[in-house]
């Protein structure tokens, strides 16, 4: 079974769904820091954006019925590799003892600008 799931206030910057559940798998779609009920794109620096794309995370994953202990998989996508310690310091305020596997890779440019973007895969039994 597969299904779409979208948090109402939540807009995408694109034709795809924020997340789609496949059987017992959980796909998210990358997370821009856009602020959710305006749809622009939150100002300043990098663990302002890091911590903006982890709550619209979290905001998808509930929608679904989950929460960050549900992730197994993450991708964050940086602009600049500079920023990795900065990311780390932020994303790690989000787990525990279990973190997610994890990549991160850098790339040219993101949607809107954006210095950062992060997808994830969760498994739901």
């Amino acid at each position: 079974m597969r299904r779409a799931i979208a948090p109402a206030h939540l807009r995408t910057v694109g034709p795809y769904s924020p997340a789609v559940q496949a059987g017992d798998l959980l796909f998210i779609s990358g997370q821009i820091p856009l602020d959710m009920e305006g749809g622009k794109l939150v100002e300043g620096p990098v663990e302002v954006q890091t911590r903006r794309c982890m709550e619209n995370l979290k905001a998808v994953l509930a929608a679904a019925g989950a929460s960050l202990k549900d992730l197994v998989k993450v991708t964050i996508f940086l602009v600049d590799m500079k920023d990795f310690d900065a990311v780390n310091r932020v994303y790690g305020e989000f787990f525990d003892l279990e973190p997610p596997a994890r990549s991160c890779v850098q790339v040219s440019a993101l949607p809107r600008g954006a210095r950062i973007e992060i997808e994830a895969v969760a498994y739901r039994p």
